[in-house]
Order: structure tokens, then sequence, then C-alpha cells
């Protein structure tokens, strides 16, 4: 159950659901236009490697999700190190390019953003609190910079 000093976010039918890699909002960086911030990020597990375009192209975030957790693909050797990196690149990018999604982030006060689903313990909260959260913790970690930056600039 939430509290009142939290908010969990899954699915992008939600209100929250900007928050989630598969939103339909496109991200300008490293001279594409990606499709999601999930295809973004999956493609970076191939940088340099073919895959990498076949991802930018996927049609959708499931299907670009699916390519970047296929092992038959060559993840890159240091993909354990930089993945952390990656994510808070692709989710500056999605956020200062999206004034809604901005405003939604900037919104949330101080309330804890958690990923909510069982699908991922590391992104995510496993479904029952145990995970690490990572999506969740970034996305707070970005909304304290960007508050700290709108701060700043008055």
């Amino acid at each position: 159950m939430p509290r009142d000093d939290e908010i969990r976010f899954y699915s992008t039918r939600e209100l929250f659901g900007g928050f989630s890699n598969f939103s339909k909002h496109i991200v300008d960086l490293d001279g594409h236009a990606w499709r999601t911030s999930e295809h973004y990020f999956q493609a970076m597990k191939f940088e340099g490697h073919p895959d990498y375009m076949d991802i930018l192209n996927a049609p959708d975030a499931r299907t670009a999700a699916n390519m970047g957790r296929d092992r038959c693909r060559p993840l890159r050797s240091d993909w354990d190190a930089v993945k952390d990196d990656i994510m808070r690149k692709v989710l500056r990018a999605k956020f200062t390019q999206h004034e809604d999604l901005n405003k939604l982030l900037l919104g949330t006060g101080d309330m804890t953003i958690i990923e909510d689903t069982k699908n991922d313990s590391y992104w995510g909260n496993g479904g029952d609190d145990t995970g690490k959260n990572m999506l969740g913790k970034l996305l707070v970690e970005l909304r304290t910079q960007l508050r700290n930056e709108a701060a700043a600039t008055k």
C-alpha cells in the first residue's frame, strides 16, 4: 500500500506513467531521435555493434527491451560499470526536453519515487520493496539537480 510520502509508478497509462522508460517521449541524444528512453538505454548495451541500430529502429519500447535483454547479443564488457550513468544521461535528456515531464517531476516535492514492479529488482522495487529501485532513486537525484539548477538561475 502506497504511503503519503511516496509515488509508485509502472504503467505508462497512469498519472506518473511518464516516469517509465516505456513512455512515448522522443529523446534526442547522441545524434539520434530515440522513440523512448528504453530504446536508448537498451541500445547502449551494444554501442558500436549493429544491434545498436536495430534497437534504435525497434517499433516500440517492448521490442527494444526484448532485444536488449537477449543474451545472444554481444553485451558490452563494461555494462555493469556504466549502466547507471547511461540511465542518468537518458533521464536528464528526457526530462529536460519535455516540459510536461519536467513539471511533473518537480511537482513531486520531496516524495520518494518508486518503480513498483515485480519484474525488476534492480531498476524497480521487485514488487515487494526488496529491490534496489534504482530508477526511482535516479529520478529523485535528477529532481534535486533540476531544482538546484532552477534556483541557481533565479
